[in-house]
């Protein structure tokens, strides 16, 4: 088994800034603002969290077993 990565970086798809964040592994972050333009981001369609629509590394439920927050 893999181990855990728990620093994603998101990436703001208005202004294209892109902040690390470190991902909690028994939440999931529904919302995020960014810290650049301001835009709430939420999850796209499909994904638990803003981790897996606009971060470089999916959350960590997602990376253990393939499902997140109960999904």
């Amino acid at each position: 088994m893999n181990a855990v990565i728990l620093e994603s970086t998101i990436t703001c798809p208005h202004c294209k800034h892109a902040e690390t964040e470190t991902m909690p592994t028994d939440a999931c972050w529904y919302f995020y603002e960014c810290k650049s333009c301001g835009t709430l981001l939420k999850p796209k369609p499909g994904d638990c969290c803003v981790f897996c629509s606009y971060g470089s590394v999916k959350c960590p439920p997602i990376q253990q077993q393939g499902s997140c927050c109960g999904g």
